[in-house]
């Protein structure tokens, strides 16, 4: 499927920088977006609600004078994650501001209400829907998304268990639209894997940790260059929803990875504590199984030219391995 019209010759990469709750923020998404790769953040990371319109208009005037200034430069259009369920009591607000802002693509999570869809396409946006299995992208597609985010078995935060050369190759028999892949994306070679294997974009959350632009704590910064696939835990405990943690932060908290409960769903709490004292994303670290390859944590722009640059040799070694 070819991407939207609003990404035709826009990207430098064929990259989606995932939205990082609390690490996301607009330095992040605009170092991204004049990278050449869309950038996205959640939309409860602006707090409080009217702070997404300051940030909206932050991230617009910046992105519109880089791209007067360097015409002849890939600047990608950013994306707002909206969290569709029930414990989000600012979703209809800030839906609104993205509205008033005409946000180029918008991520749903959870659930893919219809009306958010139709409030995007309304003014020419796109909307891409995160999903763990073919159940939730059949759900999905049926409400008429743009696109779908295959989040596959070792992506950091929220993550399913599929392997993506089940979950894409199961969904391309049946579904016409955009194709993302996240799970464990973070080099050049797993982006032209991903591309290989079905996907129209890499979906790369917890590379961007490891950043300059990233707000997270220089302490999480570190220990994603420290660690590697085998200290990742996955589980449902901090916010009701099985996701992939960083094993230290949780022995930080005070708890055993190998001895975790199994969270009430009833209890889901994205944006704190779930059910513990410590609360996810602050305290206990979100990260996927693709932090090994990660030695450092340079300026986006930095990192970007890195990562093109591997994709090019990747894909130059996988034509010539076609060929032979």
């Amino acid at each position: 499927m070819p991407l939207p019209v609003l990404l035709n010759d826009q990207l430098e990469l064929p990259v989606l920088g995932s939205p990082l709750f609390i690490v996301s923020g607009p330095e992040l998404v605009i170092a991204q977006c004049k990278a050449g790769i869309v950038g996205s953040f959640p939309a409860l990371n602006a707090r409080p609600a009217e702070k997404l319109d300051e940030w909206l208009s932050k991230i617009e005037n910046e992105l519109g004078e880089y791209k007067a200034r360097n015409p002849k430069r890939k600047v990608a259009p950013y994306a707002v994650n909206q969290i569709c369920h029930a414990s989000n009591d600012r979703l209809t607000k800030d839906m609104e501001t993205c509205v008033k802002h005409k946000v180029p693509i918008i991520i749903t999570s959870l659930r893919p209400p219809s009306e958010i869809v139709d409030a995007a396409h309304s003014y020419g946006g796109v909307v891409f829907h995160d999903v763990i299995n073919v159940k939730h992208a059949r759900k999905a597609a049926e409400q008429g998304v743009d696109g779908l985010i295959l989040v596959c078995a070792g992506a950091g935060g929220h993550a399913g268990t599929l392997s993506p050369f089940a979950l894409v190759r199961e969904v391309k028999q049946w579904f016409n639209g955009t194709v993302l892949l996240s799970g464990a994306i973070s080099d050049g070679w797993s982006i032209a894997s991903a591309l290989a294997l079905g996907a129209d974009l890499a979906y790369m959350g917890t590379r961007f940790i490891a950043t300059e632009e990233a707000n997270a704590d220089a302490a999480y910064k570190a220990a994603l260059i420290e660690h590697a696939a085998q200290d990742i835990v996955y589980s449902s405990l901090f916010t009701g929803v099985h996701g992939n943690y960083l094993g230290p932060s949780i022995v930080a908290a005070g708890l055993d990875p190998a001895n975790l409960p199994v969270a009430d769903k009833s209890t889901m709490n994205f944006g704190s504590g779930g059910n513990t004292k410590s609360k996810a994303w602050r305290d206990i670290w979100g990260a996927g199984q693709g932090l090994g390859q990660i030695t450092d944590a340079p300026p986006v722009s930095e990192l970007v030219a890195r990562l093109k640059a591997e994709f090019a040799e990747a894909t130059a070694d996988f034509q010539r391995r076609a060929i032979a």
